[in-house]
């Protein structure tokens, strides 16, 4: 039975500003930035922007990453399909003739799309932090004006006082989220959507592909909320406060100061976040390809 084969995908930024909402409310418990937690539960942080007249709090520093995304998802889809497709080619020589997928080669594929990723999408992960940080919240616990004016003030100002390096605060601990993190995104997606499809099609429908690409990005976000709360204090560490020494010590103090729980907040959000972003990303990219080519089925056979 064909499993779906990914191939260099258009620029579909599907699921962007639902990640973008979501995102905010995860970042903004104080929790999951370092300082200790001022809402009981997650959702507990929504109704500060409801009552309030700001509503667009909820998508704080949205434009730099909404900019962004397509080219991010498109340039990771990209490394994964033709990684896959390069290890498939060397490995077996004729592609045609060789397995449709090997674990092996999905699971080298999906660790340098993880590492592609990180070059990428830790500059943008940095500043729409810093830039949510700045929400009303946060300032009023520090004690603090807002740091930057926007998107292009927050990359001057992180420049001029920190490098270039440090657009990359955070990477090593983005690293250990994202490489496992497409490991338990693509090769569930591949496999599932194998396993949902029935042997007698060409490929796998359109619902077999929201379901399955739905439960891949469950899983993987679900999975990466330990070294994502990791990577969020690291990346806000530095705007109001300086803490941390690095991914060992940032690991160490949380775990000290809040216990292992520290390392789950915000999982829920992730997780339920994960299943529509993921679904509606892997839903756009199939049909866009299907689209571009012309296909009669969702995926090539």
């Amino acid at each position: 039975m064909p499993a779906p084969e990914f191939q260099q995908p258009s620029p579909v930024p599907s699921g962007s500003s639902s990640r973008l909402f979501t995102d905010t409310v995860a970042y903004q418990r104080p929790g999951q930035c370092g300082l200790q937690g001022a809402w009981p539960h997650p959702w507990a942080s929504c109704f500060p922007h409801w009552v309030s007249p700001q509503v667009f709090g909820f998508f704080k520093g949205m434009s730099f990453p909404l900019a962004s995304i397509a080219v991010y998802n498109s340039v990771v889809f990209g490394v994964f399909s033709n990684t896959q497709r390069f290890l498939s080619q060397h490995r077996c020589g004729e592609p045609e003739t060789s397995p449709r997928h090997s674990l092996s080669d999905l699971l080298l594929a999906s660790m340098v799309a993880g590492m592609v990723s990180v070059g990428l999408g830790g500059p943008v992960d940095l500043i729409k932090i810093r830039l949510q940080m700045q929400t009303q919240p946060f300032r009023e616990a520090l004690g603090e004006q807002p740091a930057y004016q926007g998107p292009v003030h927050c990359i001057a100002t992180i420049v001029r006082t920190e490098g270039l390096a440090g657009l990359y605060r955070g990477a090593s601990a983005m690293l250990l989220r994202d490489i496992p993190g497409y490991c338990l995104y693509f090769i569930p997606y591949v496999f599932l959507s194998e396993w949902i499809t029935p042997e007698a099609c060409a490929g796998p429908s359109p619902c077999a592909v929201w379901l399955a690409g739905g439960m891949a990005g469950a899983i993987s976000w679900g999975t990466a909320t330990p070294m994502d709360v990791v990577k969020s204090r690291l990346q806000a560490d530095g705007v109001y406060l300086n803490k941390y020494k690095g991914v060992l010590d940032c690991i160490s103090q949380s775990y000290q100061q809040e216990g292992l729980k520290v390392f789950f907040r915000g999982i829920t959000v992730n997780a339920v976040r994960g299943f529509p972003m993921s679904a509606a990303m892997f839903l756009g990219y199939e049909l866009s390809l299907q689209a571009l080519r012309g296909d009669q089925a969702v995926t090539s056979p």
